[in-house]
């Protein structure tokens, strides 16, 4: 007997391969805006937790302390993420690395997974860089893979079908090779500043 439908095996199977899973029972956790307003199921937005687990603070460091800890006592984790109808939780990215465009939050991830689905693309980073009127767009950083050939012209069209216009990259830099940490972490900080 086989329980549930295709549709149900697809949730779950989403949910071992990228969720983070649900808190644990004394701890909470919920979704907020910039503004520590609560978002709705499906927002992206900064993770925040609290619970007799975690951290109440940084050790004489009130200055540190009042900006990881809400005054209602939320650890501010720099995460952001959404939560689904089930109350699992999905990471987005840091904080840092969010693109903020016309209000609408973008998540750089989001728009490399659709570039790596490009077979002409070996390693791609998405950075926001300054728009005067949006205030950041999209901008990706492209590593093809060797012997491959794309425009950026053509990396942008492949994302048109795979991305809402707001969160398509509005220019592509080509580069031999993204730069890492030792540990294998994409440098987006150097990124920002050689091209943003």
């Amino acid at each position: 007997v086989i329980e549930g439908t295709e549709a149900e095996k697809d949730k779950k199977l989403k949910r071992l391969t990228s969720s983070i899973g649900r808190p644990m029972p004394d701890v909470e956790m919920k979704i907020i805006d910039e503004a520590g307003n609560d978002l709705p199921i499906g927002e992206v937005g900064e993770i925040v937790a609290r619970g007799p687990r975690l951290m109440g603070g940084y050790w004489k460091d009130a200055e540190k302390t009042a900006k990881t800890m809400t005054k209602d006592g939320w650890l501010r984790t720099g995460d952001m993420g959404y939560i689904d109808e089930d109350g699992y939780f999905f990471l987005a990215g840091r904080g840092d690395d969010m693109i903020i465009r016309g209000g609408e939050n973008i998540a750089p991830e989001e728009v490399e997974n659709a570039l790596y689905a490009h077979p002409a693309v070996e390693e791609v980073a998405v950075i926001g860089v300054p728009d005067p009127e949006w205030g950041q767009e999209p901008r990706a950083i492209v590593a093809l893979k060797k012997g491959e050939t794309a425009t950026a012209e053509e990396l942008m069209e492949f994302c048109r079908e795979r991305l809402a216009s707001f969160k398509r990259p509005r220019s592509v830099v080509f580069v031999d090779v993204l730069p890492r940490t030792s540990t294998g972490k994409v440098l987006k900080r150097v990124l920002r500043d050689q091209f943003g």
